[in-house]
């Protein structure tokens, strides 16, 4: 057989086009239709639909309760409580006091400045976080009422009997009562890349723990990566492993960063110190002029004067810009900032401690080496394309695999062709294959 009779294994070079799924990742046709006749599906009534929506109400929406929104006025509240912020506000109000009506306008109108810049920056990623909360909510398939429908992943509910297929987000944890070839990448639970082979069981047990293979219980938030299979509800929400770790996430106050440690301890210093000047020059100014009514007033104010001088007002708008300008430079990498201190904690971190599974790591498989009749190349320091012999291997690994694969094995054999054999002869005349 040719390569030109054969599939080819680029996407994008076939003239077949279908709608994305909620992976956004475009299904191949193989995929698009469940095979009832298999999997038994006709045979199915699954819940009434009074009794999910009964369950619904009674037991809440399917999903991990999400921390508490903040508000423009809880904003507000975490700024005025900064040290910098405080002692800007006070330095305004002293000038104010002071006389100094033009210092005193000047400092409280770096307060609105500030105040504006962080409210302004951690609104926008409030609600960019909501965005992609409403973006990434999964839709399921399930059987209600004898019929197939697709509906809201939060309305899923315990009972339910859902429908799975490659690609699809897991919406609940639950029990696999028929399965095809299953597998599924528990990697969000478990920190393994490899996905696990899943049974079907008509027994009713505990839900296993995530992680193992020939087991029939399977994890919210985990994906599919090949084969299909109906799965009986068991837990939804915060009763889901995934909401369990949310809910242990919620019990963990947010400790204070290492750059709010360290301003305040700043504030605190320069606040001794200035009073302390204020003190001395008051006393010696006015016992060295008489000790009169007016030198314990000029002395008071020389007192305040001196204090004021030792006080860096400019630091925290300073501190401010630069932390808006890390936050912008985030943004242009795909990264919110929920709060501009935690910029600072990033940038002085010096270590990257992982586990062994590569959890902080990419979580994905890639090719690194190619073995054939006694030889094996390297393909992390390969400098140039492939022998012919590996070429040939790893073509035909491909052309082995689905054209738009899920699986982490075969999307790693499609990178690593994409990168060392598609742009070579063989690559061109399958890109050419209509």
């Amino acid at each position: 057989m040719s390569l030109d009779d054969r599939q080819c294994p680029f996407p994008g070079s076939g003239s077949n086009v279908s709608e994305p799924n909620e992976t956004g990742r475009a299904p191949s046709p193989a995929r698009q239709m469940v095979p009832v006749s298999i999997l038994g599906i006709e045979g199915l009534s699954g819940l009434h639909e009074a009794e999910a929506s009964s369950r619904l109400q009674g037991e809440g929406p399917n999903e991990i309760p999400a921390q508490q929104k903040r508000g423009l006025f809880a904003i507000v509240l975490e700024v005025v409580r900064e040290p910098m912020f405080l002692m800007l506000v006070a330095a305004g109000v002293v000038y104010l006091l002071m006389g100094e009506s033009t210092d005193a306008l000047m400092l409280l109108g770096f307060v609105f400045v500030v105040m504006a810049i962080t409210i302004v920056q951690e609104r926008r990623t409030e609600r960019a976080l909501e965005a992609l909360r409403d973006l990434s909510s999964p839709r399921a398939l399930v059987i209600r009422d004898g019929e197939r429908r697709r509906i809201a992943g939060r309305d899923v509910v315990r009972g339910d009997l859902v429908v799975l297929s490659e690609g699809d987000r897991v919406p609940a944890d639950g029990l696999l009562r028929r399965a095809l070839h299953l597998s599924i990448d528990e990697s969000l639970l478990t920190g393994e890349s490899v996905p696990v082979r899943k049974v079907a069981s008509v027994d009713d047990h505990p839900l296993d723990r995530p992680g193992g293979d020939d087991l029939p219980s399977v994890f919210s938030g985990t994906l599919v990566t090949a084969g299909q299979g109906i799965v009986e509800i068991a837990a939804t929400g915060p009763n889901t492993e995934l909401g369990k770790i949310g809910k242990a996430l919620e019990q963990g106050k947010p400790e204070p960063t290492m750059l709010q440690r360290e301003t305040g301890r700043v504030v605190r210093i320069l606040a001794i110190a200035g009073l302390v000047a204020c003190v001395l020059v008051v006393v010696v100014f006015a016992i060295t002029r008489g000790g009169g009514a007016d030198a314990w007033k000029s002395g008071s104010l020389a007192g305040i004067a001196m204090a004021m001088s030792i006080l860096p007002e400019e630091f925290p708008v300073i501190l401010t810009i630069f932390l808006a300008l890390g936050a912008w430079r985030l943004s242009s990498r795909q990264v919110l900032t929920r709060r501009m201190p935690a910029i600072e904690m990033l940038g002085a971190a010096t270590v990257l401690c992982v586990d062994k599974t590569g959890t902080l790591t990419r979580n994905q498989m890639t090719l690194r080496k190619v073995a054939t009749r006694g030889n094996t190349i390297d393909l992390g320091i390969l400098a140039e394309g492939l022998p012919d012999e590996f070429h040939e291997l790893l073509e035909n690994a491909i052309l082995a695999s689905k054209r738009d694969p899920f699986d982490p094995m075969e999307r790693a054999l499609h990178e690593a062709g994409d990168r060392l054999i598609k742009g070579t002869d063989s690559g061109r005349s399958c890109v050419s294959t209509p």
